[in-house]
């Protein structure tokens, strides 16, 4: 079982940065997909950016591409979330998942789940 532990969220101002961490454990990491979802009040959890632990293969929604960037620190079983040039409409709670093997886009197909971490975007 893959147990996950999320920090860094918090406020920040439009325009700003903030980086996300995502600390696993309780699994071979290797065979493993993780991503990130965000869910803000009263939408659908929507898909951010995930990536394949072993390949390094990585994907983002067009929404944050060209501002987000995901990666890995194998040593430290930890994935971030890299968010620059942030905008009031980046407001969520953001989550950290995992699943077994490949990278999906649906939060359906994921089996494990972080507690989530508020990001607040002012304006």
């Amino acid at each position: 079982q893959v147990q996950l532990v999320e920090s860094g969220g918090g406020l920040v101002q439009a325009g700003g940065s903030l980086r996300l961490s995502c600390a696993a454990s309780g699994a071979v990491l290797s065979s493993y997909a993780m991503g990130w979802f965000r869910q803000a009040p009263g939408k659908e959890r929507e898909f951010v950016g995930a990536v394949d632990w072993t390949g390094g293969r990585r994907e983002l929604a067009d929404s944050v591409k060209g501002r987000f960037t995901i990666s890995k620190d194998n040593p430290k079983n930890t994935v971030y979330l890299q968010m620059n040039s942030l905008k009031p409409e980046d407001t969520a709670v953001y989550y950290c998942a995992a699943r077994r093997f490949n990278i999906v886009r649906s939060s359906s197909g994921y089996n494990f789940w972080g507690q989530g971490t508020q990001v607040t975007v002012s304006s």
